[in-house]
This record gives structure tokens, C-alpha cells and sequence, in this order.
């Protein structure tokens, strides 16, 4: 099993998405993105799934929903980097990893 860590701009883009469907939404879409995140985190852990390469440097992407992907990169074969949960909706050219 492999061990996923969060960097802070992980953290702050989770939290900020939350926020927003709280805000914008309803509970029941944050609950949804918050299982969606999880699912895909456990996938990780368990090694079972590799997703598609991102075109920055060693950097892979996974796409939680339509509207927001993850960008993450191998720390070593046993831990995973996760980047960002990137808003597909914001300019890429601000997309910072």
C-alpha cells in the first residue's frame, strides 16, 4: 500500500471547492466531491490505478469531476505527492505545480 501526502495548495484547493459547493450548492454536492476525492485517493493507496500523464514533468492528472482535476507525482514507489485539485473552469496559465 502506498501513502498519499497532501501539499498545502492541496489542502487550501480541497477546502476552497468544498467551500464553494456549500456556498453555491448544496451539502449533499460537497459530500459527493468529498466520497468522489476519497474513492480516488484509495485507488492511489492501493496501486491498483495509474491515470494519464498531465504534460507538466512527471506529473499525472486524474479528473475527480467534470469540473475539477487532481494533479499529483511520484514521490518514490511507495508515496504519491498530491498537488492540486485544480478548478477546470480557471485559466490553466495560473496553474501553478
Amino acid at each position: 500500500m502506498r501513502t498519499v501526502i497532501w501539499n498545502y495548495l492541496a489542502i487550501r484547493d480541497y477546502h476552497e471547492n468544498i467551500d464553494y459547493l456549500l456556498r453555491k450548492w448544496s451539502e449533499k454536492e460537497a459530500i459527493a466531491f468529498i466520497n468522489e476525492v476519497e474513492s480516488v485517493i484509495y485507488s492511489l493507496e492501493q496501486g491498483n490505478v495509474e491515470f494519464k500523464e498531465s504534460g507538466y514533468q512527471d506529473i499525472k492528472q486524474c479528473v475527480v469531476r467534470k469540473q475539477i482535476t487532481l494533479y499529483y507525482k511520484h514521490i518514490d514507489a511507495d508515496k504519491i505527492e498530491l498537488l492540486r485539485f485544480w478548478n477546470n473552469f480557471q485559466d490553466n496559465k495560473n496553474l501553478k505545480l
